[in-house]
């Protein structure tokens, strides 16, 4: 089946109070080939440095053997395995929620040792997937295996998938929570924040659950608090068009393609300007400089931004890089506003006009400028690799 819908994945984390390193460790991968998204949770006993190691060791053999197509049963052996015991308590020093969905079959997969069980949320309404043991024939020998559920379901448009650490679900336990929040408490608060916000983003819901927790610790958590949200959404898109393609007459197709794309729309290079403008007959007008290391922006009706080539893009590949964190503020300049439009979306469309242009060959510009082709390869791929963009790539 083919995808309708876009896999948004959030994830939002405070430590234990007074420590500066997190046992909780959350990974994520998006598989383009196979149209799969990965995520896993994973919780180190205790706190700080040896719960991290741990949670890490797991969290990564998991995602690989995710990866490989492993069964429940080689992952949770393999994991087993590889991890020590508590002596007194007879279980694993980490537990582990993995998260599969798989676009192509419409199907999400859940396994999950010892977290806290997963909520699925249709819209403000819970959907209690059929859980079931994963059966082992030494499970007697090794209550760790006894430990083990998974569930499969098909998602449809507004779902979600929440997992979390116990740090969420044990929070205010001795601070006016007899037994802690608990898992009923988190499901009716997933509720009333969906129900005021029916479209919240999956990195929100993540933090105002967390937020919630802490709060419920009175503001010194007693554990690591974390939460992971998959989202099931309909697709934010834009498009790139840069560069002249290298047939003259295919100028015409060149800009239909952007005219008729459904979502938003980028032009980068002056000759691209040119063309678009003339063969949809739309007017460019410049715009003041704001960013004084760039030439300035323009605007044309129907389009989102419009900017210079290659100095501009140059620029997007530094920021995307090297310094936009989860807390950047963005600028008014050319390049940080390309970069917001293009980390707001999910999937993006580049078309990428091949003729070489003379301009960007010019020596006396610096080392740094690469040509454009070169540059639009590279935002590519750390869109993918970096944020798990969804891209597209087209030349002309």
């Amino acid at each position: 089946m083919a995808e309708t819908y876009h896999v948004e994945v959030g994830f939002y984390q405070t430590y234990h109070h007074g420590e500066h390193i997190g046992g909780d460790v959350f990974l994520s991968k998006r598989i383009p080939e196979e149209n799969r998204v990965l995520c896993v949770l994973s919780d180190g006993m205790g706190s700080g440095v040896k719960a991290n190691v741990l949670a890490t060791l797991t969290a990564t053999i998991a995602l690989n053997l995710f990866i490989e197509h492993k069964n429940a049963q080689t992952i949770a052996e393999i994991i087993m395995k590889a991890l020590p015991v508590c002596s007194e308590r007879k279980i694993s020093y980490a537990t582990y929620t993995v998260v599969d969905v798989n676009s192509d079959t419409n199907e999400a997969s859940i396994l999950e040792y010892d977290n806290p069980q997963t909520i699925v949320m249709r819209g403000c309404r819970v959907l209690e997937p059929n859980w079931e043991k994963v059966n082992f024939e030494n499970a007697a020998a090794d209550r760790r295996l006894q430990d083990l559920n998974m569930a499969t379901f098909t998602p449809q448009l507004e779902d979600r998938i929440v997992f979390c650490s116990d740090g969420i679900t044990q929070s205010g336990l001795g601070k006016g929570l007899v037994t802690g929040w608990g898992r009923n408490n988190l499901r009716e608060e997933l509720r009333n924040i969906i129900n005021h916000n029916y479209s919240i983003s999956a990195s929100e819901l993540a933090e105002k659950i967390v937020k919630k927790a802490v709060a419920n610790d009175l503001h010194v958590p007693k554990d690591d608090i974390s939460c992971a949200v998959i989202y099931f959404r309909e697709p934010r898109r834009t498009m790139i068009c840069s560069g002249p393609p290298l047939n003259p007459e295919k100028d015409v197709e060149f800009a239909e393609n952007l005219r008729s794309f459904s979502g938003r729309k980028i032009i980068s290079g002056a000759t691209t300007i040119e063309i678009i403008s003339r063969e949809l007959k739309r007017t460019v007008v410049d715009e003041p400089v704001v960013d004084h290391t760039l030439p300035p922006m323009s605007k044309m009706d129907g389009v989102d931004l419009v900017t210079e080539g290659v100095l501009t893009l140059s620029k997007v590949i530094y920021l995307l890089t090297n310094v936009i964190t989860p807390n950047y503020q963005f600028g008014n300049g050319p390049a940080d506003k390309m970069c917001k439009l293009l980390l707001d979306s999910d999937e993006i469309h580049i078309l990428v006009g091949t003729k070489i242009n003379a301009d960007n060959l010019d020596l006396s510009l610096p080392v740094e400028v690469e040509i454009r082709k070169n540059i639009i390869q590279r935002i590519a791929k750390v869109l993918m690799d970096k944020y798990m963009k969804v891209v597209h790539m087209e030349f002309m």
